[in-house]
């Protein structure tokens, strides 16, 4: 009757071992695989098709909107955009300007250097609203934020796929091998008292 001392163990490998399996499968087999009557395959393989899409959806709607993009691009009120030009506008007026035109850097004082800087700015920042709003078009038009991510998903090998999901969710896969084995243990506790004591 020792043995019957043996059936937490026997319980605990056995539950650490089906969840494990149960695990495994959820990648294994990569491809559909014909078991007697039935086709068998990993459940994420299986489902990555759906699992794209399903993501794409996700993102496009809840994490990277691109009208929320749009939006952004055409409320910015452009001061760093300009600052960004009026820096470039100074470098081009002080050294290229007079680089490839040295007859006109004779001419240029501070003075007509700074009306020329005005000018060019003044008619930059009245074009700045139309060229952010058009590009805004555009990109709403030609980015498909659900169906890049859907192309980027669909065409993972399955073995990228293994490697992206193991990499999240490694901590929950052994938790979920250990928790069988656990359980295993309880049951095979609970029979030995039953056995012995029923």
């Amino acid at each position: 009757m020792s043995w019957i001392y043996l059936f937490p163990l026997i319980g605990a490998a056995t539950g650490w071992v089906t969840n494990w399996i149960a695990v495994k499968m959820l990648f294994h087999p990569k491809e559909p695989r014909s078991f007697l009557f039935f086709k068998i395959q990993g459940v994420f393989p299986k489902r990555q098709k759906a699992m794209a899409q399903k993501l794409g959806h996700i993102v496009a709607s809840e994490l990277f909107s691109i009208d929320e993009v749009v939006a952004k691009m055409t409320e910015s009120d452009n001061k760093e955009v300009l600052l960004f030009v009026e820096n470039k506008i100074d470098d081009f007026i002080s050294h290229k300007l007079t680089e490839s035109m040295p007859m006109l850097g004779m001419f240029l004082n501070d003075e007509l250097k700074t009306k020329i800087k005005t000018i060019l700015l003044k008619e930059i920042e009245q074009v700045i609203p139309e060229v952010m709003n058009s590009y805004a078009s555009k990109m709403k038009e030609e980015v498909n934020v659900q169906e890049m991510v859907y192309q980027k998903v669909v065409n993972f090998s399955s073995d990228k796929l293994e490697e992206i999901l193991v990499s999240i969710m490694k901590k929950e896969f052994k938790f979920i091998e250990l928790l069988g084995g656990v359980l295993g243990f309880i049951i095979g506790t609970i029979q030995t008292i039953i056995i012995l004591f029923g």
